[in-house]
């Protein structure tokens, strides 16, 4: 296992200071990603292949890019011609991160953004992103969810408000819940099906592996808002695995913070899943780590730094390497705070952090 870092348009500075920090990998989470895109919209091979080498060129590797899905989840259930259309251009996207030399992409399966609803103070004052479902409002929901690539507004008013934000490409085709027209866990699962069918067979084909985010946060029995999030259990993660249990293209972005989420026990509930999903339950399904923790459990959690939440992190590095997993781990959701507007510091905490981990867990 390795540093990874999870990078929006990263400039040559962040790249430096990536490389300094001892990352290996690069995420590219870039959404909508037009940098290397062709006059049709769909990804131009030779971009990609630059973009790689750019990376490369840093001391680094290019591991992993986003697969911006777009709104093709709920457009399945709406809007089936326009469907379509988003799943010939995704075909072309991975055929052409293949052919520049990149063989993992991640999405997401959020139909309505990763669901917050407040922002509460943590260690020192810093700004942590939480999840009540006892206290779910909309207007909430629209400051303080993350859509797409746009962050949670964390009372501070710095920046665009994620409300300023609704409808623009970087919320990647994510709605609010009153806009999605309620998702059942039947059409939960129907549009999950349709983007798997509709994009696995040119992975394999490819070679390309797809990592799928699960739902962020679990939501109660019944749903929420008229909204059902079907991949918010490890069974629901077992049911998805099951839509293709023979390839080895299908798999997750395996977010240790959205399955501790989860559980009322969210270090348990993190182990199980890595014990299912890992190299040794016989296909790897875990193609990257997000590694992170939060404090709390189901239905009731805020974001932290990863020596402060409810996870034991070194119980879950271990765990990793019983099953033999050996890919990267990235930070994501840090807090935030206005001594650290970019949130540089809390990232480089956590890659340290991290480190210190993988060194006191090698063996010898």
């Amino acid at each position: 296992m390795y540093l990874g870092e999870q990078l929006i348009s990263p400039t040559e500075a962040r790249m430096r200071l990536s490389a300094q920090l001892g990352v290996t990998g690069i995420v590219i989470d870039t959404r909508p990603n037009t940098a290397i895109a062709g006059p049709d919209g769909a990804w131009d091979p030779g971009k990609i292949a630059q973009l790689r080498r750019w990376v490369e060129g840093f001391g680094l590797r290019l591991e992993v890019m986003a697969l911006d899905v777009g709104s093709i989840l709920l457009d399945s259930l709406r809007q089936p011609e326009r469907a379509a259309a988003i799943a010939q251009r995704l075909r072309k996207d991975i055929q052409a991160a293949a052919d520049g030399g990149v063989t993992t992409l991640k999405y997401t399966v959020a139909m309505v953004g990763i669901t917050r609803t407040g922002v509460v103070d943590g260690r020192g004052g810093m700004k942590c992103s939480s999840f009540r479902a006892a206290d779910y409002k909309p207007e909430a929901d629209a400051r303080f969810s993350y859509w797409g690539v746009v962050l949670p507004e964390d009372g501070t008013k710095g920046g665009t408000s994620p409300v300023d934000a609704q409808g623009t490409p970087e919320t990647c085709g994510q709605v609010m819940a009153a806009e999605s027209g309620g998702v059942s866990a039947a059409d939960g699962w129907k549009a999950i099906e349709y983007l798997v069918e509709a994009t696995l067979p040119t992975a394999e084909k490819a070679g390309v592996r797809l990592a799928c985010h699960p739902h962020d946060p679990a939501y109660p029995p019944g749903g929420l808002n008229g909204v059902h999030h079907v991949l918010g259990s490890i069974d629901g993660m077992r049911r998805f695995i099951d839509l293709a249990p023979a390839s080895k293209s299908h798999g997750f972005n395996f977010c240790q913070g959205t399955v501790a989420e989860m559980s009322p026990n969210p270090t348990e509930a993190v182990l199980e899943a890595i014990q299912t999903f890992g190299p040794t339950s016989g296909i790897n399904r875990i193609f990257m780590v997000h590694f992170r923790n939060i404090k709390g459990g189901y239905l009731d959690f805020r974001e932290a730094l990863p020596d402060e939440g409810s996870v034991d992190m070194l119980k879950c590095i271990r765990a990793y390497r019983e099953v033999g997993y050996d890919g990267i781990l990235c930070p994501d959701h840090v807090p935030l705070s206005d001594v650290d507007p970019g949130r540089e510091r809390f990232f480089s905490f956590c890659l340290g952090y991290t480190q210190a981990l993988l060194q006191a867990t090698e063996t010898k």
